[in-house]
Formats: structure tokens, C-alpha cells, sequence
């Protein structure tokens, strides 16, 4: 594959090379794509294919996996985003050819580390669990050759000679004469083998159109591991090009969603809520902050960083930012004259009024939780990334959610799904079964949090006026994934590291 200025030509392509090209909804990605593609369609299928896998793991700790909501959910998603995910629909070309090139765009970034590969490995056999279990029984033969799968479906006539022993050794085989056998070798049924669960004879097992997804789930899982760890070898070879680097570095732990950058919301809030908000509207992240700061009048660099800009984006101006920060601190017995030379300049800098101007965003959740873990005597970071579990349910206790909620949440704390356990939070201290959207930022919490207790509206606008409206920002919203990830990896790269010297003490 290869990487241009301009845009592909595939028109050549006539109907039956199209078919040709992608003949089912799903895949082995066994052949790497050959076309040339434009830097700009590069992004915007790596953003999405990373949408689609985080949707795809949000959804399988949210429902359960095959269950009808599941089904439909992950259906919606998957034709939101122009992915291919059934047969026999019209003009299907379009979405395989993206589901093929993203795919291995993502190989590229998700293979640096142990645990970048097991997420994606994960992620990718849940959506090939999905689209094989929605592939017509008459196309399944077709994908597994296509696959390269011995797998034979064998005749009826060998189906009715071996039933009484196929039956005897499948558990839960209740539509025999309906169901498929498939006739493979004895290796690749081992799993099924030693659970007792699969009929053999001569070398190979014979197993229900049933058991054989997992037998293809773990074929693709051994063929895409070996898969990223050859792309591991050879990515020195592709991070040499300056065009990719930054963004194959960015993209496994990449916000894409809304930036929360702009003002609209300025002045909506006084100082005087901020209390009455950190109880009923913070995550948990920005409300041990919050404790912390009102508790010790003080906090360090990375936490001020973290609640300084969340604070921002939810609507405080710059001078309510200043009036807060030095009400607080002086209560610490910080004399005004220093605050005012050292603490003030940082939080116009993150206002965008000094330096270099720049219009900080605040951090989105995947920001907090791989970066800059706190220390000793840190209050920042993701509670339920950096606490110790044990902390984590004292602290869910004195949130009032009842153990049965907690339970539930220290689950997905242990599965690794940070993001989910915040958002089962949520939807606990707001009463709500399902919340309705996937949890990526601390404002996005905030402000679906004040929709539900305002009965669906905005933040209600405060009374009292604001002591001086703050000027629009100058710098132009992002308004295409592109650009957005052009400013996330211009604030990873170039900015943060200015801003934390700011803030170090």
C-alpha cells in the first residue's frame, strides 16, 4: 500500500473485478491491500476503524455478546461508520475496501506493544464472531475456502451414518437433521477434544456448525498474532516515513471525539456551584481533585493541569479561573504576592493569553489514563486505572453505590475496561440502565450528567452575569477527524511539554 498527495483511481474496476475483490462481508486479511491511497483517507480509516473497535469493546462489556441488542447495537455502529457487515446488500464494494485498508493500518499502530496486540487481537475476533454469525449458511462454505480452512461440510447421507455418535458427543445439539457438520482435521479441534465435545474418527473431528466458529475464531487469533508480530519487525522501515510516524505513534491511544476546546459554555456556571457540581455532575477523576483541592488548598502540577482545563471546559471564564485557583491556594497560607507571580501566569497560559497562544484542551479520558500516572502525594490520574482496588471500593462506598454496583464495577476494573467502569458509574448515580453513549472524556461526562438532571436540556444559565465575558477563541474548531488528530498530535508533541514546565513547581 502505498501513501500519496492525491486521490486513488479504482474506477477501472469494472462490476465483477469489484465482486472479485471482497467476495464476503468478512475476512482473514490474509493479502495486504496493493492500491495507493491519499495521506487524507489514510486518517480518516485508521479514526474510524479505532471508533469501530472501541464500540465493538464498549458494547461486549455493556450486553452480552450474541444477545439480540448486542446484534442490533453493534449493526448500527458498523453501518454508521461504513463498514461492511452483511451479504447480498447492493454496491457492498465500498465498505469491504474500507474494512480491508483500515484494518492494516491499524496492524501498524497496534503492534508496538504486548498489550497494544492483545486489545486489537480481541477487538477483531469479537467483530469476526459478529459477521460470521449474520453470514447465510450457504456462504459459509465459500468463506472458509476463501480463508484457506480445510473445513468440508460433509453430506447428508454421511450425516445420517453417524448421527447416533455426533449427537452422543456434542452436548446441546438439538436440531440435528438441521444443523451443518463439518469435517476437519483432528488439530484443529483440540480445544473441543479435550473438552469431551466432538466426535473423531480417522484423524478428524466432526463438529456442529455450532462449535466451528470457535475453531475459526481461534485460526484468525494465531494467524493475526503472527501477523503483528511480522509488522513489528518491519515498522522501523515504515516509521522512517515522516508522513506516518506521528500519526502510527498517536493513533492506539488517540481521542477523537468532540475536543471541548470551545467556549460555549462560558459563564454558564458561577464559583458558587462548583461544590454543589462535583457531587452530582464530576467523574469520579475530577472529583477527588476537587476533594483533594478543597481539602489540603493545594494541589500539584499534574493535577492542576487535569482539573484546571476539565474546569475550563465546562465553562469557567479566565478570570473566574484566577479568582478560584487564588481563593483556594491563599487558604493554604500562600502568601497572594506569589500567587500572583508564579500560579497566575500558568493559568492564563492555559487560557491560551500567554506563551504561545495556544488553546489548551482538556484531557479526554484515554489522555489520563496512559499517561503520567501520579506518585505519591498525586491526586490526579484515573481512579479506576491508578487506585488500588481495595481504595477504589472504599471510595465507591462513600459515593453511596450499593455493593452490588460495586461488584460491578471492580469486574470491569479488573477486565482493564477503565472507560466502561466510569460509565456503569454514571449510569449508577444517575438511575439510569443505559446511559446511551460510550464514556471518552471527563467534560463528556460532566455535560451528559447536567442534560439528565436538567430533564434533557443544557446547563442552566446562571443568574448572575459573568464578571467579564471571555473573547471567542481565535484558533478554528476542528471539524473532520483529520484536522482533530492534527491537533491532538500538535498538543502531545509540541505544546504539553511547555505547559508542564509552566506548572512545575
Amino acid at each position: 500500500m502505498e501513501f500519496t498527495g492525491r486521490l486513488r483511481k479504482m474506477s477501472w474496476l469494472t462490476g465483477d473485478q469489484r465482486s472479485a475483490s471482497y467476495p464476503h462481508c468478512l475476512q482473514f486479511y490474509l493479502q495486504p491491500p496493493s492500491e495507493n491511497i491519499s495521506l487524507i483517507e489514510f486518517e480518516n480509516l485508521a479514526i474510524d476503524r479505532v471508533k469501530l473497535l472501541k464500540s465493538v469493546e464498549n458494547l461486549g462489556v455493556t450486553y452480552l455478546k450474541g444477545t439480540e441488542k448486542y446484534q442490533s447495537v453493534l449493526e448500527n455502529e458498523l453501518r454508521k461508520l461504513k463498514f461492511s457487515y452483511r451479504e447480498n446488500l447492493e454496491d457492498e464494494y465500498e465498505p469491504r475496501r474500507r474494512d480491508h485498508i483500515s484494518h492494516f493500518i491499524l496492524r501498524l499502530a497496534y503492534c508496538q506493544s504486548e498489550d497494544l496486540r492483545r486489545w486489537f487481537i480481541q477487538q477483531e475476533m469479537d467483530l469476526l464472531r459478529f459477521r460470521f454469525s449474520i453470514l447465510p449458511k450457504d456462504k459459509i462454505q465459500d468463506f472458509l475456502k476463501d480463508s484457506h480452512l480445510q473445513f468440508e461440510a460433509i453430506s447428508d447421507k454421511e450425516k445420517s451414518l453417524r448421527e447416533r455418535e455426533i449427537i452422543a458427543s456434542s452436548p446441546n445439539l438439538t436440531e440435528f437433521k438441521l444443523e451443518s457438520i463439518y469435517k476437519i482435521p483432528f488439530a484443529d479441534a483440540l480445544d473441543l477434544f479435550r473438552g469431551r465435545k466432538v466426535y473423531l474418527e480417522d484423524g478428524f473431528a466432526y463438529v456442529p456448525l455450532k462449535d466451528i466458529v470457535a475453531i475459526i475464531l481461534n485460526e484468525f487469533r494465531a494467524k493475526l498474532s503472527k501477523a503483528l508480530a511480522l509488522t513489528a519487525r518491519s515498522l522501523p522501515a515504515v516509521q522512517s516515513d515522516e508522513r506516518l510516524q506521528p500519526l502510527l505513534n498517536h493513533l492506539s491511544h488517540s481521542y477523537t471525539g468532540q475536543d471541548y476546546s470551545t467556549q460555549g459554555n462560558v459563564g454558564k456556571i458561577s464559583l458558587d456551584q462548583i461544590d454543589s457540581l462535583s457531587t452530582k455532575s464530576f467523574p469520579p477523576c475530577m472529583r477527588q481533585l476537587h476533594k483533594a483541592l478543597r481539602e489540603n488548598h493545594h494541589l500539584r502540577h499534574g493535577g492542576r493541569m487535569q482539573y484546571g482545563l476539565f474546569l475550563k471546559g465546562i465553562g469557567l471564564t479566565l478570570e473566574q479561573a484566577l479568582q478560584f485557583w487564588k481563593q483556594e491556594f491563599i487558604k493554604g497560607k500562600m502568601d497572594p504576592d506569589k500567587f500572583d507571580k508564579g500560579y497566575s501566569y500558568n493559568i492564563r497560559h492555559s487560557f491560551g493569553k500567554e506563551g504561545k497562544r495556544t488553546d489548551y484542551t482538556p484531557f479526554s479520558c484515554l489522555k489520563i489514563i496512559l499517561s503520567n500516572p501520579p506518585s505519591h502525594g498525586d491526586y490526579h490520574g484515573c481512579p479506576f486505572r491508578h487506585s488500588d482496588p481495595e481504595l477504589l471500593k472504599q471510595k465507591l462506598q462513600s459515593y453511596k453505590i450499593s455493593p452490588g454496583g460495586i461488584s460491578q464495577i471492580l469486574d470491569l476494573v479488573k477486565g482493564t475496561h477503565y472507560q466502561v467502569a466510569c460509565q456503569k458509574y454514571f449510569e449508577m448515580i444517575h438511575n439510569v440502565d443505559d446511559c446511551g453513549f460510550s464514556l471518552n472524556h471527563p467534560n463528556q461526562f460532566f455535560f451528559e450528567s447536567q442534560r439528565i438532571l436538567n430533564g434533557g436540556k443544557d446547563i442552566k444559565k446562571e443568574l448572575i452575569q459573568p464578571e467579564t465575558s471571555q473573547p471567542k477563541p481565535s484558533i478554528q474548531k476542528t471539524k473532520d477527524a483529520s484536522s482533530a488528530l492534527a491537533s491532538l498530535n500538535s498538543s502531545m508533541e509540541m505544546d504539553m511539554k511547555e505547559l508542564e514546565d509552566y506548572f512545575n513547581e
